[in-house]
């Protein structure tokens, strides 16, 4: 891994994007000194590649048109023609400054991006969760539960910011209280195992309401996670207590996480399901099961938790690593191609 603390400024303006599976969000940081400017989101199913919607969304409304991009996606980053995990778009970052004009592309990981913005956080753009202080210049972690478990690490190291992305929404989760005890066995193994993510996700928590359902012995049909939290508002009483065991459940992976790399400067949950189902992360059962963790009670007592509010985290991280890449290390080996790489591939 090639990680070396950037002495240089980008080509200015810099376009980021956030690409999703659905949707594709874009922003343009002007300078190192402005603010970020929001340009839009589109349907990815909408536009055959990436430069068609950056032609139809972002050039119309911009001038001078950007020099840099910086794309976050959703899966490792390898090669020169990167596939979307969830949708039918292909990344081609030379195509891309062919296409473009831009000096340079550079492509990151969407929770390296999450990772990017952790430092940054201020205000409304975090909602706490429970006890415990930030300790400045000390290790962040992020926990996103959306279509699947989205993980990445902050370390703080020689006066830099080093974000460490990786597949921890795999590790595994087992049972832990009696009710756990008594769920477990109903819930489907995937490849012989059950991940963190086969759980605590959107795809996730249909697996485990139906273990719920099970346990209960209730008759639910519920195949999206949206069907378990529009039920739960309702007070449906299986998906109520899907999701507090989902929160549960939760709270434990975070305070492992926080445990690994003693995140003294907190942990921050994100995606799309952390935002649909606050009552359940703030009713104490998410900040009980992460302090839980004998014989570090008192330690895990003073480490902040966050629920995420910026509306555009990963765009908001990018846009940090823009104005900024003195201040971040990233590995950048096989990520960044430039335009004399695109002339010399044409």
């Amino acid at each position: 891994m090639s990680f070396s603390k950037n002495t240089k400024s980008f080509a200015y303006p810099v376009l980021v994007a956030d690409i999703g599976g659905t949707n594709a969000r874009f922003a343009l940081v002007d300078d190192a000194e402005a603010p970020t400017r929001m340009c839009g989101k589109t349907a990815t199913a909408d536009h055959p590649d990436i430069s068609s919607a950056i032609r139809e969304v972002v050039l119309p409304e911009t001038d001078p048109k950007p020099r840099t991009a910086i794309i976050a996606v959703a899966g490792p980053v390898t090669g020169d023609r990167i596939p979307l995990t969830n949708a039918a778009w292909v990344i081609e970052p030379l195509k891309m400054i062919a296409d473009l004009g831009l000096d340079e592309v550079i492509v990151l990981n969407d929770f390296e991006a999450q990772a990017l913005a952790l430092p940054g956080y201020s205000g409304s753009d975090i909602e706490q969760v429970g006890s415990g202080t930030i300790r400045e210049e000390s290790a962040k972690f992020v926990l996103g539960p959306g279509t699947g478990l989205g993980a990445a690490a902050m370390i703080y190291a020689a006066q830099t910011w080093v974000p460490v992305p990786g597949e921890g929404g795999h590790v595994e989760l087992g049972p832990v209280t009696p009710e756990d005890v008594a769920i477990w066995p109903h819930i489907e193994l995937v490849g012989g195992r059950l991940g963190a993510e086969q759980i605590l996700s959107g795809t996730g928590l249909p697996r485990l309401a139906r273990g719920v359902a099970t346990y209960m012995g209730a008759d639910r049909d519920f195949t999206t996670a949206a069907s378990i939290t529009t039920a739960a508002e309702e007070n449906d009483p299986v998906a109520v207590k899907t999701l507090e065991v989902f929160a549960r459940a939760l709270g434990r992976v975070a305070g492992d996480f926080a445990l690994a790399v003693l995140a003294r400067g907190g942990v921050y949950l994100t995606g799309g399901v952390t935002s649909r189902i606050t009552r359940f992360l703030t009713d104490g059962g998410f900040r009980a099961a992460f302090e839980a963790k004998a014989p570090h009670e008192a330690l895990m007592a003073k480490i902040p938790t966050f629920i995420v509010r910026h509306p555009d985290p990963a765009l908001e991280g990018l846009a940090s690593f823009a104005r900024a890449p003195e201040a971040f290390a990233v590995d950048m080996q096989g990520r960044q191609w430039t335009a004399g790489a695109a002339s010399g591939a044409s």
